[in-house]
């Protein structure tokens, strides 16, 4: 699959991010890790992020990550693509992307540069560097210290024939609009909120109907009806899941920092798809939590 290929995929259609399956100690576990994405491959998710956010990219070591990716390569080979998290300096980022390719990922999801501030020539050299640095296709991921601007973009564009996605994860709406506006169809465009079905039909609006879901990781066939419901306009649908569901699990997740991957976490425990602790510095919901959304999972059916 070359780049333009991944971007056709990428341009429609639901994306998710699988959580990363630790044992009790912390380690990776790679056999519920693969029972995972054989569970959630048939559900129709257009691609799947392998060691992204929502799979704790920030807390692998390199070793860790190679099984990860080569986990999830070799596990969804034929049957749905797999893009691999990269991140952190620019050098640390390269190699894990040169690595990804060399695994087989069919593109990069390229995370935010790690907590230094940088200017727009700073992170567009960033960028460049990791889009030279391999073949496949790359998706910028527009959050926290790397926000680039629409000239940064069409510089890139310019300049990395492979840089082929835009993911938000800002929620600047002007500067979503201006992003769109200025590149057109250069882009596949991905909304990447956490819990991005809230902002769904804000960003189908603005042109962004792809978006990435959390909840497909343990509730696939939920977040494929509220997909198929946004594409739809089905208004009543997506109204009721939201006051029904995602709402009140937002008021979950925002009770702690860093709870956008741990309730996730708990959310696959809880339907009898464990996939271990989260690792420190996040934190795992407390048993009330968990037993506010496992009301929330069973008032839908699923558990």
């Amino acid at each position: 699959m070359n780049p333009q290929e991944l971007k056709q995929v990428m341009s429609s259609g639901l994306l998710s991010f699988p959580i990363t399956d630790f044992d009790a100690e912390g380690n990776f576990r790679p056999s519920t890790y693969i029972e995972r994405l054989e569970w959630l491959a048939p559900y129709g998710a257009t691609a799947l992020f392998a060691a992204g956010g929502t799979g704790e990219f920030f807390s692998l070591t390199h070793d860790e990550y190679s099984q990860v990716i080569k986990t999830a390569v070799d596990t969804c080979a034929g049957k749905v693509p797999i893009l691999a998290g990269a991140g952190g300096p620019t050098r640390a980022a390269i190699a894990f992307a040169q690595e990804a390719e060399r695994l087989g990922a069919k593109g990069v999801l390229l995370l935010p540069h790690y907590l230094t501030e940088a200017s727009q020539d700073g992170l567009v050299a960033h960028v460049e560097a990791v889009c030279n640095s391999v073949k496949i296709g790359v998706v910028v991921y527009n959050r926290a210290q790397c926000r680039l601007t629409p000239d940064s973009l069409e510089k890139l564009a310019d300049r990395c024939p492979n840089l082929i996605g835009f993911k938000d994860g800002i929620g600047d709406i002007e500067l979503m609009v201006s992003i769109w506006r200025r590149l057109g169809d250069r882009f596949s465009y991905l909304g990447g909120l956490p819990t991005a079905e809230v902002y769904a039909a804000a960003y189908k609006a603005l042109g962004v109907p792809v978006y990435s879901s959390a909840v497909f990781n343990f509730m696939p066939k939920l977040a494929m009806d509220f997909y198929h419901a946004i594409a739809k306009d089905d208004h009543a649908t997506t109204n009721r899941l939201l006051d029904e569901f995602f709402l009140p699990y937002l008021a979950i997740r925002n009770r702690k920092a860093g709870y956008a991957v741990s309730i996730v976490k708990a959310g696959a425990r809880l339907v009898g798809h464990d996939g271990g602790p989260v690792r420190a510095p996040l934190t795992d919901l407390t048993a009330e939590e968990s037993d506010m959304l496992h009301k929330l999972i069973v008032a839908q059916g699923a558990q």
